[in-house]
């Protein structure tokens, strides 16, 4: 037997602590936020409804509420999260089909998922304020 005392180890740490961040997890946290966020635009889609269905007063406070600056910041985000989570699917379809699993691959794709819901949701309100619908 040996004399010494028993070296104490530092405790494990949570995987978490572990991980490095990258594209591809910050793509999947998005993929799910942003299915969060079109159920909150369910809710306000559902909302404009019921305000059409009460009658003029309450469908012209509704949509004067949704035309202030606040409303249209609220309907941009949830252009963003359309476009990002129709994008980011079309990305999974190929994952199904085992294209595109690679590190190269899976980030570059997840830039270009990031990419097409910025652009797609600017496109979208600028079409949108062109052509006098927002």
């Amino acid at each position: 037997m040996t004399d010494s005392a028993p070296v104490r180890r530092p405790p494990p740490l949570s995987p978490y602590m572990l991980w490095r961040w990258h594209v591809t997890m910050a793509s999947s946290i998005l993929h799910r936020v942003t299915g969060v966020g079109l159920y909150a635009g369910a809710l306000i889609l559902a909302g404009w409804a019921l305000a059409l269905a009460s009658g003029p007063h309450a469908y012209g406070a509704y949509t004067a509420l949704l035309g202030s600056i606040l409303g249209k910041l609220v309907l941009f985000g949830i252009t963003v999260s359309a476009f990002y989570h129709l994008a980011n699917g079309v990305r999974h379809l190929f994952w199904d089909t085992g294209t595109g699993l690679d590190v190269k691959t899976a980030s570059t794709s997840a830039w270009a998922v990031i990419a097409i819901s910025i652009v797609g949701s600017i496109a979208f309100w600028a079409f949108a304020f062109a052509t006098g619908a927002a």
